[in-house]
C-alpha cells in the first residue's frame, strides 16, 4: 500500500530569490543583469543553447577572467548558508507534516528539491536538511578547487526524470552513480510515491514539464510568483490560463497566507485519500 506523499520544489524564485543571481552579487559583480542579458542570453538565441549550460558556462568564464573570485565548492556553499528565503519557508515543513499526520496518522510525508540552480548552492542553505533528497545542476572542479565545466544539466523535461525517481523510491545516496537505474519498470505494486500522491511548487518555464506530467497522472502542480518581481507575473499568470497548474499563489509560505493554507489543505486532502485507500486495500 502507498503510503507516502511526497512535496516537491523547484527552489530559485520559488522557496527563495534567485540563489545564482545572488552568488554572483555576493562575489562582486557589480552589474548582474548586464551578465544574464549580454553574457547569457545571446549563447541563447545566437549559438542555440540551452539556457541551464549556458549560464553555467559563462560563470565558470566570469571567474577565469576575473570578473568574480574563481567558483569553488566552498564559496557556493558559503553563499548558500547566507541566502535568503521566501517569508514562512523555513517553517512550512514542520506545519505540512503535522497537516498530514493530523489527517492521517500512517502518512508519511517526504521533500524533495528538483532544480536548474547548482547544487553546492542549495546543500548549503538553511533548510537542505528537510529535504531526502536534492537533485540540481552541478559543476566538476579542477585540481585547484575551481568550477571547471558543467557535469550535470537540469533543465526543462530533465525534471521530470527526477518525479520518477521519487515514484521508484531511487532516492539518497545509494542510488548515485547510478543513471540508468530510473528507466527500470517496477510493478505497480512496488511502486513507492504514484504520481497522484506528489505535489510540484515550481515558478517558470523549467517547471512546465513537471506540471503537466503531474496533472495527465492526477498529481497537483502549483505555481508560485514573486510578487517583487514584476516581470514575471505574466509568465504565471500565464500557466492558469493554459490549464497547466492547479493553483496560483504569491511565493509567501507565512502560516496565514493563501498559499500556505492552500498547501495544507492540499496535503491533508491527500493524507487523506491515502487513508480512505489503505482502508479500501485491507477490506
Amino acid at each position: 500500500m502507498h503510503e507516502t506523499i511526497a512535496v516537491v520544489f523547484d527552489f530559485d524564485d520559488t522557496l527563495a530569490p534567485d540563489t545564482t543571481t545572488g552568488f554572483l552579487r555576493h562575489s562582486g559583480m557589480v552589474d548582474v543583469g548586464r551578465f544574464w542579458k549580454e553574457d547569457v542570453d545571446p549563447l541563447i538565441t545566437r549559438a542555440d543553447w540551452d539556457p541551464v549550460p549556458a549560464y553555467l558556462y559563462r560563470m565558470i568564464e566570469a571567474g577565469r577572467a576575473g570578473r568574480i573570485p574563481p567558483i569553488t565548492r566552498e564559496r557556493l556553499a558559503d553563499w548558500g548558508r547566507r541566502a535568503p528565503l521566501h517569508p514562512g519557508v523555513e517553517t512550512l515543513f514542520a506545519r505540512l507534516r503535522q497537516a498530514a499526520h493530523d489527517a492521517n496518522s500512517r502518512a508519511k510525508i517526504e521533500f524533495y528539491v528538483i532544480s536548474s540552480g547548482i547544487g553546492d548552492v542549495l546543500r548549503g542553505t538553511r533548510i537542505a536538511h528537510e529535504f531526502t533528497d536534492i537533485w540540481a545542476s552541478e559543476f566538476h572542479y579542477d585540481d585547484s578547487g575551481a568550477a571547471a565545466f558543467p557535469r550535470r544539466v537540469i533543465s526543462f523535461t530533465d525534471k521530470t526524470r527526477y518525479l520518477f525517481h521519487v515514484q521508484k523510491g531511487l532516492v539518497g545516496a545509494a542510488h548515485r552513480g547510478k543513471p540508468f537505474e530510473v528507466n527500470r519498470k517496477l510493478p505497480s505494486d512496488q511502486i513507492r510515491v504514484p504520481l497522484r500522491q506528489m505535489i510540484f511548487v515550481g515558478d517558470g518555464y523549467t517547471d512546465i514539464p513537471c506540471f503537466s506530467l503531474l496533472k495527465q497522472h492526477g498529481g497537483m502542480p502549483i505555481a508560485v510568483y514573486d510578487k517583487h518581481r514584476e516581470d514575471k507575473w505574466g509568465n504565471a499568470f500565464q500557466f492558469v490560463r493554459d490549464g497547466r497548474v492547479a493553483n496560483l499563489h504569491s511565493a509567501n509560505y507565512a502560516e496565514d497566507s493563501d498559499l500556505s493554507t492552500f498547501l495544507v489543505m492540499a496535503v491533508r486532502s491527500l493524507a487523506t485519500d491515502v487513508a480512505l485507500a489503505a482502508r479500501t486495500y485491507q477490506g
